[in-house]
């Protein structure tokens, strides 16, 4: 069953990219004793993601941090190296922290993956927003369709807050 709201994320351990290459960082490290912003994409640079769902949140970083956000942070199921390209690429230094979760681990704990393999892109995350205090959901949106991006966007995660 899909996480829901009220739920405590499980624990997982994700690849976050550095200036001295990716490190391990758990769950614990990043969401406890915090307010965090988790979206999920299917994958860094493909079309959606990188050119409508991860601006959304670079841009309404300041505003999303103002509603007493302590991080935004992006997940994918990709390599870290993947992920450290994508951060420099966006333009997210700074604002947003980049979580590889190369093997699908952390999504499919949260139940939420779909097999994109007729695409070549074999098991991804769903595309989600959500809002995590202190390790627990507050708010989910799960998109139906991989490739939108409207109700885990930014400008609705936002109105959440």
């Amino acid at each position: 069953m899909p996480i829901s709201v009220g739920d405590k994320l499980p624990n997982a351990t994700f690849r976050v990219p550095t200036e001295d290459g990716p490190v391990p960082k758990t769950t614990d490290e990043i969401f406890k004793g915090k307010k965090v912003v988790l979206f999920a994409v299917p994958g860094a640079f493909t079309p959606t993601c990188h050119k409508n769902h991860l601006p959304g949140y670079v841009h309404e970083a300041d505003a999303i941090k103002a509603k007493g956000v302590d991080a935004i942070a992006v997940v994918s199921v990709n390599d870290p190296f993947v992920m450290s390209a994508w951060e420099k690429a966006s333009g997210a230094d700074g604002k947003i922290v980049f979580l590889s979760d190369p093997d699908a681990a952390f999504a499919t704990a949260l139940d939420l993956t779909f097999d994109g393999s007729a695409a070549g892109l074999g098991v991804r995350s769903k595309r989600y927003s959500m809002v995590v205090e202190d390790g627990v959901v507050t708010s989910l949106n799960v998109e139906d369709v991989p490739s939108k991006a409207d109700i885990s966007g930014a400008p609705a995660l936002l109105a959440q807050l």
